[in-house]
């Protein structure tokens, strides 16, 4: 069963929470953090991504970064910028997007889960981004990137947390320059936390990584290397009753047609799809169905019967029918991880994006995908399967900087 605390949150003066908050390290390259901290002395890219601070031709994963964002830690903690919880805490955290609001626990998550697949996993991870966070972890003696994590609703839960929102005052609520509004409230009643903790001890067998596998995997090999460490067995999350979560699609472009002419690509798709021509974008709207944009026209593909398999909870999903039918089969694409060929587009940038990538020429053709089921990577998870490279786009997204787990 799940085993969380509350914590002693480092978090920001409210006056301050939105200037501090800031988006995820690894949704920004150096230049967009650069771009991001102008004027804004108190962003927490600042401690994320300490190059912004450094000359640009700084080596991103120096020992150098890593101390700069140490030091910019220590100062915002002098300023009074930040300040640490007296007591542990849960937290609640509520975000809204285009009206629709999904509400998480913020605490952390015992390291012993995510080593005995109580913490479940769907993804590989590659040993350069770990190695980035578990230097910076180590050298501030903090997390700061939340996991996200999700499991099947608990009704006591649901309604412990639905009656806290409603009975108290959030201590953050603002609206993001992306208009996206963060709402964060302290759990600090005892028996309040009492009951959180029993009741994932009790009723919730299993969390499931959603987001986050390169920071959950760096926590965990930190808390190897610092035995000593009460603090470092555990990691910092943010997790979401199933319910509350919506996977977006997470689209492909591929630079050419392996040598076809466009007419003899889409006659070898016809083997395992049937081709229509689409007078307007394509938004897959259920499973097994494509869209493909390819030289200023927009199709839709039906997977053909017998393409795929049903009963195995990889070979039913999308991401692995486009893999093996079109992407292996007729483009050549063998490992999607590592083919310059290919790229992937996150659902939150829409389908005039696909457009865009093939108009401009950069891209020859792109594919838009019905997204992932959060049931279904629950199955892919509890089989103990990984699931194909880039298969889910979660938003909104948590924002670092307003609670952090001291080490």
């Amino acid at each position: 069963m799940a085993i969380i605390q509350p914590f002693k949150a480092l978090r920001p003066r409210p006056d301050l929470a939105a200037k501090v908050a800031s988006r995820p390290y690894d949704v920004l390259n150096s230049d967009e953090a650069r771009e991001e901290v102008k004027d804004n002395p108190f962003s927490f890219l600042h401690i994320t991504k300490a190059e912004v601070d450094l000359p640009a031709d700084t080596d991103i994963h120096s020992q150098d970064v890593y101390d700069r964002a140490k030091e910019n830690l220590h100062q915002n903690q002098e300023h009074g910028v930040l300040s640490v919880e007296e007591k542990p805490c849960y937290y609640i955290y509520t975000l809204v997007m285009n009206g629709r609001s999904q509400t998480g626990l913020v605490c952390v998550s015992a390291v012993e889960d995510y080593f005995n697949d109580v913490i479940k996993k769907h993804e590989f991870t590659r040993p350069e981004k770990e190695k980035d966070r578990i230097d910076h972890m180590r050298t501030i003696g903090a997390q700061t990137g939340n996991v996200f994590l999700a499991y099947n609703n608990v009704a006591e839960l649901d309604q412990l947390i639905a009656n806290w929102k409603e009975q108290h005052d959030p201590v953050y609520d603002f609206t993001a320059e992306d208009g996206i509004q963060h709402t964060i409230w302290t759990v600090n009643d005892q028996a309040a936390i009492d009951t959180i903790t029993r009741l994932f001890a009790e009723k919730v067998p299993a969390t499931y990584i959603a987001d986050g596998h390169h920071r959950a995997a760096s926590a965990a090999k930190v808390s190897q290397a610092l035995p000593d460490s009460e603090e470092a067995r555990y990691f910092l999350t943010t997790i979401f009753p199933a319910s509350e979560l919506a996977i977006m699609d997470y689209n492909r472009v591929v630079k050419d047609l392996n040598g076809h002419s466009k007419e003899d690509f889409i006659s070898a798709l016809q083997e395992d799809f049937l081709v229509t021509l689409s007078d307007e974008q394509v938004k897959p709207s259920k499973l097994h169905e494509f869209g493909m944009y390819l030289d200023n026209q927009w199709y839709l593909l039906t997977a053909r019967e017998g393409t795929y398999n049903d009963n195995d909870p990889i070979g039913v999903l999308d991401v692995t029918v486009l893999s093996e039918n079109i992407l292996d089969k007729v483009l050549d694409i063998k490992d999607q991880r590592t083919d310059k060929r290919i790229d992937f587009v996150g659902g939150i940038r829409g389908l005039s994006e696909l457009e865009k990538r093939v108009n401009s020429g950069e891209m020859k053709v792109a594919f838009s995908l019905y997204p992932v089921t959060i049931h279904q990577l629950f199955d892919i998870a509890d089989s103990g399967k990984v699931m194909p490279p880039k298969s889910t786009w979660f938003e909104p997204k948590l924002r670092d900087g307003l609670l952090t787990h001291l080490l």
